[in-house]
């Protein structure tokens, strides 16, 4: 008997207790695994038996506490933990990959981006998100004229548990695109992968829980159907959705998110297109660049992308000559089979469900206006996926007898004359199958984009700046992502179906009107923004952040000479005052080379609206403020590394004095360094106490003294 996949519940692996009698109703809710292209069983997948409403309240009780205990930066440095880890055995994940239909270039793409992408939101934690457990989100809102109360939006994590429910296709990725996020925000993961392909996921689980890395209660699987999941969702949790739009319709449903306050965000199936410009005739390198983008996109994954073209709109008089091409192309490149045969570039689909599925959408975009010009007849025949696309595979890719039990399909192009037609903006398959439309004019171009109801993803292959002007304006509100490709970003284009981590992943409408992806977006998704008001000591007690108007010390000792472990939000230094003079402006505007004739004419600078005569210059003033207020001798600040949100406000003329006030504003120590970042709050004075400049200055301090 097969093996039964396993879950990972409340810290430990469980199975479907053994039934004495195995035509007991238990073995009946078995659903049996498949390879892909042998049709062997691999697993069998139950979750009867399976306590899911302990298994969220454990997600929401102890993972709630482990992760809590950590601040952005920790959980960023234990995503780039998991991604080593993962990168050191990859390799079997590789081999189970094959099972799945994946070539691999297919399992390169799930494994190694999924891999990628925990690398990516480690970095991206570490960067731009602060060393602590809130986020503080735009600028601070006076609510006062004295100042003395304040308003300032931040984000904290959710309470709950983030439940994923992931579609076959990308059994790495897809776990690993959803989890990355969550995990940085705080939030413990339920993962919910889909049967054909939920060995591959219990397998890099069993991983990253082998590696003793993961906090406990972090993260949890559920290999097999969860038909209560919803029914045990409750306010702060939050469900993460991939797959079908009709399924991603009936979850929406449910009182758990119409009523309960369950967040649900859906990316489900669209109509991608891929649009040709005029331009782009024959010969031009951007029309091989889409002929090249348009193949591997029906052959990548066979075909079973969220984001594979499914429309190649081209102009009417450039249709036969993509026809040709791609048929030329498809033939020279394809070679389909098993993924472990030597030389196959294409495999199956998922299961043999999967397969019929295709066949009969294909059937109904035929009924629905479209005629086969690339491809077999009957698609799902069991020769077929030799037929006109793998004459150079090897005969063992070619050999019918192993089709019968494979899931294979040849690649598919259909042509609609009528680009009007409801099939072909509605009807996916979810295959090795695209449809070419044509069209004459920009705004037919445009239309036709637009009638997909709403996609992840569309390209447009053109070198004319005015046709991708023009065309992005009518199509970016239905689309997530839109990719512009030419001779210049050919070579170094990511491609139409390659979500990125720091981009949307997730589109309107058809789409779902989710973003999965997003950068630093997709972690404050599991996160709830709220508006708090007080005063600026409460508001620096709440977010870490020194706000104008708290407390400030200034015990006798120079910040500068106060390492980490010493500093203090608050520790701030006022300087003395230094008078500004015409002789130092005039140097000053000889030495550097700015002789603006604000500095060094006094009839036009007093024409000018902004100043009452000659000024000084404002990078004087702020060189000047340098001068005032840093300690010059070796110590614990390592290196100044830049200035950020700098603002002139009043101007300084000959005769003036300014002073500066330096304020520790906030701390971020780095969890790998041996020295962290500080942000001073500076603000520079004039003798009447009236703001001259305000903004951030940045520095590297060391954690402890030498």
């Amino acid at each position: 008997m097969i093996d039964v996949l396993p879950s990972y519940v409340q810290g430990s692996w469980w199975t479907p207790a053994a039934p004495a009698d195995t035509t007991s109703v238990a073995m009946s809710e078995m659903t049996t695994v498949r390879d892909a292209s042998t049709g062997e069983e691999i697993a069998c997948v139950s979750t009867t038996g399976l306590d899911l409403a302990g298994a969220l309240d454990y997600a929401r009780t102890t993972g709630q506490a482990s992760l809590g205990a950590l601040t952005f930066h920790q959980r960023a440095v234990l995503l780039k933990k998991f991604a080593l880890v993962l990168t050191e055995r990859k390799e079997e994940l590789y081999a189970l990959s094959a099972r799945t239909g994946a070539t691999k270039a297919d399992s390169w793409v799930d494994i190694d981006g999924g891999i990628g992408v925990l690398f990516a939101y480690s970095g991206k934690g570490r960067r731009e998100l602060p060393n602590a457990q809130v986020y503080v989100d735009g600028p601070v809102e006076p609510l006062s004229k004295d100042g003395s109360f304040l308003g300032r939006h931040i984000y904290t994590r959710l309470p709950g548990v983030a439940v994923q429910i992931n579609a076959f296709n990308f059994p790495v990725w897809g776990p690993l695109e959803k989890f990355a996020p969550a995990f940085l925000a705080g939030m413990p993961t339920l993962v919910k992968p889909a049967t054909p392909t939920g060995y591959l996921t219990e397998a890099f689980v069993r991983i990253l829980v082998e590696s003793g890395l993961l906090p406990e209660g972090s993260l949890q699987l559920v290999s097999g159907s969860v038909p209560t999941l919803f029914d045990n969702l409750r306010l702060g949790d939050i469900v993460g959705f991939t797959g079908s739009a009709s399924t991603a319709a009936l979850l929406r449903r449910h009182p758990a998110v119409q009523t309960g306050g369950v967040r649900f965000t859906a990316e489900t199936d669209s109509i991608n297109a891929s649009v040709l410009g005029p331009d782009a005739a024959p010969g031009t390198p951007e029309f091989d660049a889409y002929i090249r983008q348009l193949v591997t996109e029906m052959t990548s994954k066979a075909g079973q992308k969220c984001t594979a073209i499914r429309r190649a709109v081209v102009p009417t008089a450039h249709a036969d000559a993509v026809i040709d091409a791609v048929r030329a192309r498809i033939e020279d490149k394809t070679v389909i089979g098993d993924p472990r045969t030597e030389g196959v570039t294409m495999g199956p689909l998922v299961s043999l469900a999967q397969r019929d599925e295709v066949v009969r959408q294909v059937q109904a975009l035929v009924a629905g206006g479209g005629r086969i010009v690339i491809g077999p007849e009957d698609p799902g025949a069991p020769d077929s996926a030799a037929d006109g696309s793998a004459d150079s595979a090897p005969d063992s890719a070619a050999d019918g007898s192993e089709r019968a039990h494979g899931a294979f399909v040849a690649p598919t192009l259909l042509r609609f004359d009528d680009a009007h037609a409801e099939a072909v903006h509605s009807i996916e398959a979810f295959g090795p199958v695209s449809s070419l439309i044509t069209y004459d004019t920009l705004a037919e171009a445009s239309d036709i984009v637009v009638r997909g109801g709403g996609s992840l993803v569309t390209s447009v292959a053109t070198h004319d700046a005015d046709f991708a002007a023009g065309i992005m304006s009518a199509i970016a509100a239905s689309n997530g992502r839109v990719l512009f490709l030419d001779r210049d970003d050919a070579r170094s284009s990511t491609g139409h179906g390659s979500p990125l981590p720091g981009l949307v992943h997730g589109g309107p409408g058809r789409a779902g009107g989710g973003e999965e992806l997003g950068g630093i977006r997709a972690v404050l998704h599991h996160m709830q923004r709220t508006a708090i008001q007080g005063s600026p000591d409460m508001l620096t007690a709440i977010t870490g952040v020194w706000h104008t108007g708290a407390a400030a010390n200034d015990d006798g000792i120079h910040p500068f000479r106060k390492p980490l472990t010493h500093l203090r939000i608050g520790d701030q230094i006022a300087s003395v005052s230094r008078e500004v003079t015409l002789d130092d402006i005039e140097t000053f505007a000889h030495f550097t080379g700015d002789t603006f004739y604000a500095h060094m004419d006094e009839e036009s600078a007093a024409a000018n609206p902004f100043f009452p005569g000659r000024v000084a210059h404002g990078y004087l003033l702020v060189s000047w403020a340098a001068g005032l207020f840093v300690d010059p001798e070796p110590g614990p600040v390592l290196a100044n590394y830049g200035l950020e949100n700098l603002r002139f406000v009043t101007p300084v003329s000959p005769g003036d004095s300014i002073r500066v006030t330096l304020t520790a504003k906030q701390i971020t120590p780095r969890e790998t360094d041996e020295y962290g970042e500080v942000r001073w709050d500076a603000v520079i004075l004039n003798q009447n106490d009236e703001i001259v400049a305000t903004y951030d200055v940045l520095t590297l301090v060391e954690k402890a003294s030498a």
